[in-house]
């Protein structure tokens, strides 16, 4: 598996801001949302969510076009793109 890489920009009582940046084929591992959090992707592009039921969703993003959800998500993000992508995430605590 070829894992994205996280980059965290800010880490305080209030939120937790982090850079993902993904190769093709790069994925996050399944992983648990603690947190509400808000996701800005940079990149225009089509990201794969495999949830932990293992249903798979193909989830189009646009750059700059933001997206929130709640705290509880379970999924394994991975790139599907021929080329890099990158998004940064924002979580509330």
């Amino acid at each position: 598996m070829l894992n994205a890489v996280p980059t965290t920009q800010v880490d305080n009582e209030r939120v937790i801001v982090t850079s993902w940046k993904f190769a093709p084929g790069a994925e996050t591992g399944h992983h648990r949302h603690e947190h509400d959090y808000v996701v800005v992707p940079l990149v225009t592009g089509t990201l794969r969510l495999i949830g932990s039921d293992g249903v798979t969703t193909d989830a189009p993003l646009t750059a700059g076009v933001s997206y929130a959800r709640s705290a509880g998500v379970e999924h394994n993000v991975v790139n599907v793109n021929t080329f890099d992508f990158e998004f940064i995430e924002v979580e509330i605590r």
